[in-house]
């Protein structure tokens, strides 16, 4: 009906241990998504998967938000997808969905919202900014929001190092994970996670992968969520005994995200046979993956 859209947003990986809510990276995994305007709303898959059709469509919401707030009405949309990127395993799918409907949505209008304003609605209709402002812009992304304003520090991640993701057989959904935080923290916890952040934060920007270990330590969530993620302690002390630089909870879980070295590309397999020693580890799979520096890939 009108001009197709092609979009391929990353997966990423957010937290990174004690950057809760506020850092993320871009990893090199896609999405890709097709669009077009349409009479009425139609999704279809070409890797096989489930689509989710009609109103519950996440991109279709997405973009007919974008399309609201610069003052048109979308009558349907014509949607065609392919996400390697899992569901409900600390992926950031959902940001992957909301940055391609606002990115598509955007162009689909000739493109009326500046990259301030995209990254500032996406981060609103997604909650927080560690997933959805890295698969936008790539890289390693520290943000914080001020006055409904995304305020974010990209840094290239270096080509020495690697992410193994142990992806494991069963979801978490972010609600069950969120739900397991409480209300109120020591302030020696909250001390403890600042410098520890700050950490992370100057180790990704100076190359000091030296420092990721003790940077990814963390007192907010992951204390809480572990208990949910069987075998996810395991799988970290795998990672360190295997010679991992930094693990952590990936997102809301239930991935545990290794940070490697990339000339150590033995890691994986390392890691697979210690795994398979026991059963609650052996749900998990490792994938090597490396970052994604450039972040949304947008056609034409």
């Amino acid at each position: 009906m009108g001009q197709r859209i092609k979009v391929c947003p990353p997966a990423s990986v957010a937290n990174l241990g004690s950057g809760f809510d506020t850092m993320g990276i871009a990893l090199a995994l896609f999405n890709t998504v097709e669009m077009e305007e349409w009479d009425t709303i139609e999704v279809s898959c070409t890797d096989g998967s489930r689509p989710v059709e009609g109103e519950k469509n996440l991109i279709w919401r997405t973009v007919r938000e974008v399309y609201r707030r610069c003052g048109r009405t979308l009558p349907g949309l014509r949607l065609v997808q392919a996400s390697p990127i899992p569901q409900a395993r600390g992926l950031g799918s959902s940001s992957a969905c909301i940055a391609a409907g606002v990115v598509g949505g955007n162009r689909l209008l000739g493109c009326p919202l500046s990259a301030q304003q995209q990254l500032d609605l996406a981060t609103e209709l997604e909650g927080h900014p560690d997933n959805v402002v890295p698969a936008m812009l790539g890289g390693f992304v520290t943000s914080a929001v001020e006055d409904g304003r995304v305020y974010a520090v990209k840094k290239p991640v270096s080509d020495g190092l690697r992410f193994c993701a142990f992806v494991p057989d069963f979801e978490l959904l972010t609600e069950k994970a969120r739900a397991a935080l409480p209300a109120q923290i020591p302030h020696r916890d909250a001390v403890y996670n600042v410098s520890r952040a700050a950490l992370m934060a100057a180790a990704f920007c100076e190359g000091r992968p030296e420092l990721l270990r003790i940077g990814a330590q963390d007192r907010l969530h992951q204390p809480y969520r572990l208990p949910l993620i069987p075998g996810a302690e395991q799988v970290i002390g795998i990672a360190a005994a295997q010679g991992a630089l930094a693990g952590f909870i990936s997102g809301a879980g239930p991935t545990i995200m290794a940070v490697c070295r990339a000339a150590d590309t033995d890691f994986v397999r390392r890691a697979a046979a210690a795994l398979a020693q026991d059963a609650r580890t052996a749900r998990f799979v490792p994938h090597w993956l490396a970052a994604e520096n450039e972040g949304m890939i947008a056609l034409p």
